[in-house]
């Protein structure tokens, strides 16, 4: 049987300035939207770096 409520949690200021909790490992980049998916050669982006002011410090 697998563990449940394992995930570590961050907190990022989305896009209006309201919290959104995140799991840590994405914490630094994010699934980028349908309008910056591809690169300008036509390859599929997998993840996109998250602005550094975005991520909330502390607990």
């Amino acid at each position: 049987m697998g563990k449940t409520g394992i995930t570590k949690w961050g907190r990022v200021k989305g896009r209006k300035g309201n919290i959104i909790m995140v799991p840590e490992a994405e914490l630094s980049h994010k699934r980028p939207g349908p309008m910056q998916r591809y690169t300008s050669d036509g390859a599929k982006r997998k993840k996109i770096a998250r602005s550094p002011k975005a991520i909330v410090k502390g607990s």
